[in-house]
């Protein structure tokens, strides 16, 4: 997959929320559509561009009505984490572009904060400096994290379990 073309895929809403969707359960984009609640089109739009981009893949097909449905899943982030070096990062290769997912991040996370719960919690900003191994092992746990959030997914609405929102952008940054 390229890097390029996965951060520009992720780089949009709604494509941010199907990607939680089909991580716990392969869905059709008629099931995304009701999830969603926007047209079956534009699901089976941005599902077909998170396939070109390598984000999702086709895990089953069935016949309905004479057609053909596809059911996603999103797979690649219960993988073991493996940090970027830097000829795979995106964002050494298009600032732009990250720049855009970020702002894109931002916006998903204050969608979701109009839901919180009671429950635990953790929230961190910093802007700090590092020493490069602690901060690749830092690197190391978060990612690490994610892939378990993923790997552990279950489907939506699954009876007794909750509902939760992980965002984390980690970069380092040029001197000011």
């Amino acid at each position: 997959m390229d890097p390029l073309e996965s951060l520009r895929a992720t780089a949009h809403p709604l494509r941010l929320r199907i990607l939680s969707l089909v991580t716990a359960a392969a869905l059709s984009a008629a099931e995304v559509a009701r999830e969603l609640d926007v047209t079956q089109a534009n699901a089976s739009y941005h599902l077909r561009l998170l396939e070109r981009a390598g984000l999702v893949r086709v895990v089953e097909r069935t016949r309905v009505r004479g057609g053909d449905a596809k059911r996603y899943r999103h797979e690649s982030s219960a993988e073991p984490f493996v940090p970027l070096d830097e000829s795979e990062d995106p964002q050494a290769v298009d600032p732009a572009s990250f720049r855009h997912y970020v702002a894109t991040l931002a916006a998903e996370l204050q969608r979701r904060a109009e839901f919180p719960a009671d429950g635990p919690r953790v929230s961190t900003d910093a802007e700090l400096w590092l020493d490069p191994g602690e901060w690749a092992a830092i690197v190391q746990a978060v990612g690490d994290a994610s892939a378990r959030l993923h790997a552990k997914a279950l489907p939506t609405r699954t009876p007794g379990a909750v509902r939760v929102s992980m965002s984390a952008a980690l970069f380092q940054m040029d001197r000011p």
